[in-house]
């Protein structure tokens, strides 16, 4: 898999795919990963990205001409590439998405500042846009490293474990179950017996009940209709 990344702040992601899974996945070859300057796509001698807004208000808004002639740029070196704006107003990220984000060839991230990017980006140049919360944030860089973060561990061999990736939390719509290790006893508090019986039908049984009341109690709106039957998930 390929990802290109677009930004007026390259700098900012110095360090950010040099570790752990990322950088294990980049090593291996799984995953190529490249930071462009935005700034490499102006005509004037100010490398300007950014204007007034017509009809008024305040802040700068982001120049089209930039991005298309980055994104058209880097579309000839290869494959098209799905081209992704990463703005408040796109698609809200879950694991559903990532999993489709995965399985692209190619992603091109932009990553918006200012108040935003001119429409005629969102209308005539990207494919799609990503939201990682409903929050504001400086600028696409950070949850451009998030979006990234989350589609590279579910490459083929970029874990040491396929099975991590099916066991995780929101993996089936539903939070992870509480995990232990040794000691089996800590300051008084013991890992529940269930775990240490050696009975794998009866562990995966208190592993998805612990799953369903974990998300009923912290994430409601993850269960079908937000109130969920317990004992009809429990049976799937």
């Amino acid at each position: 898999m390929r990802i290109d990344i677009v930004s007026i702040f390259p700098p900012m992601f110095a360090g950010a795919f040099d570790h752990s899974i990322v950088k294990r996945a980049r090593e291996r070859g799984i995953v190529r990963i490249d930071v462009h300057d935005l700034r490499a796509h102006t005509t004037d001698r100010h490398r300007s990205v950014d204007d007034e807004p017509y009809g008024g208000g305040p802040g700068m808004v982001m120049t089209p001409e930039p991005w298309f002639r980055a994104v058209e740029s880097l579309r000839e070196e290869g494959e098209r590439g799905r081209a992704i704006l990463m703005t408040p107003q796109g698609r809200r990220l879950d694991q559903r998405i990532v999993r489709e984000l995965a399985a692209e060839e190619r992603l091109i991230l932009l990553c918006g500042r200012y108040e935003g990017v001119d429409e005629r980006v969102r209308e005539h140049l990207v494919d799609d846009e990503i939201s990682i919360g409903d929050y504001v944030l400086s600028g696409g860089e950070p949850a451009a490293v998030v979006l990234v973060d989350a589609v590279v561990r579910l490459q083929a061999g970029a874990l040491g474990s396929a099975q991590s990736t099916v066991e995780e939390s929101f993996s089936d719509g539903l939070l992870e179950y509480p995990q232990y290790t040794r000691p089996a006893e800590f300051r008084g508090w013991s890992v529940p017996d269930i775990l240490l019986s050696g009975h794998h039908a009866e562990i995966v049984r208190w592993r998805r009940r612990q799953q369903i009341e974990r998300t009923r109690l912290r994430r409601p709106d993850l269960l079908p209709d937000g109130d969920a039957d317990t004992e009809v998930l429990d049976a799937n």
